[in-house]
């Protein structure tokens, strides 16, 4: 395990070497409450090794084994997160950024920020930071806690999950996050024309985060939308094999 302190706090991350010639770089930032990087190397790390790319992870404040401050839990705080990292691992050239979920907005904000550090953006059912989408993390924070305390019995016969659930429980009750994160100060609209990079989106069709679609694709118009049939907001965890069929063909026509 490699912990790194970026941005005041100590951050699990993990790097996987390119397979053969490194054809680029590419950081993959995870979702909010239950999930983790865990959830990126089931998925995704070595294919996209494999595909040549030097790949880097972490687990986000606050989950998985990166400390979990009281405080701190505002979107620039994440997005300042991911410009440690990457000034630690000394990304010289644009990188793409992978985001899962809330992951996918701390990409967004990033490529905002820092149009000319970023190569592409692939986000999974996520969306910009829209007052829209913050308003249904807010929801989704304020109900979280007692899901997850009822969860908690279930998954205790099931060790990793219960860990997975007692972490998201701790982050719910023990920080923050609840009122900083809704309360963050949001990008004016108009930042996103600075995102000029090409952009992939993929939604579960039977989530409803892809109804911020419509608004995603007017604040980045070359932004290209995929719904794939059957799957909800778990989409990377429960069809890795679509994902991986979207994702890496995009990036094989990017990276040379």
């Amino acid at each position: 395990m490699s912990m790194v302190r970026a941005n005041g706090v100590d951050l699990h991350v993990e790097e996987v070497a390119p397979i053969g010639t490194q054809r680029g770089t590419v950081v993959l930032v995870h979702g909010m409450t239950s999930d983790s990087m865990a959830s990126w190397f089931l998925t995704l790390v070595h294919p996209l090794a494999e595909a040549g790319m030097r790949v880097l992870l972490y687990d986000l404040r606050g989950h998985g084994r990166s400390a979990r401050p009281a405080t701190g839990y505002r979107l620039d705080d994440f997005v300042d997160d991911l410009d440690a990292l990457l000034a630690h691992w000394a990304v010289a050239e644009p990188v793409y950024v992978f985001g899962n979920s809330f992951g996918g907005t701390v990409a967004f904000t990033y490529a905002a920020r820092h149009p000319d550090r970023v190569a592409g953006i692939v986000t999974i059912e996520s969306a910009p930071p829209t007052a829209a989408w913050f308003a249904r993390m807010a929801r989704r924070l304020d109900g979280a806690a007692e899901t997850l305390a009822d969860a908690e019995a279930v998954a205790n016969s099931r060790p990793l999950i219960a860990r997975r659930v007692r972490d998201a429980s701790a982050l719910l009750t023990e920080t923050d996050i609840g009122k900083q994160l809704p309360a963050s100060d949001l990008p004016c609209p108009a930042a996103f024309t600075a995102i000029t990079c090409p952009v992939l989106c993929l939604y579960g069709a039977e989530s409803a985060v892809q109804e911020l679609a419509v608004e995603t694709a007017r604040l980045v118009p070359q932004s290209r939308h995929v719904v794939v049939p059957g799957q909800k907001h778990t989409l990377l965890i429960k069809a890795p094999d679509q994902v991986r069929a979207e994702v890496l063909p995009w990036l094989a026509t990017r990276v040379h």
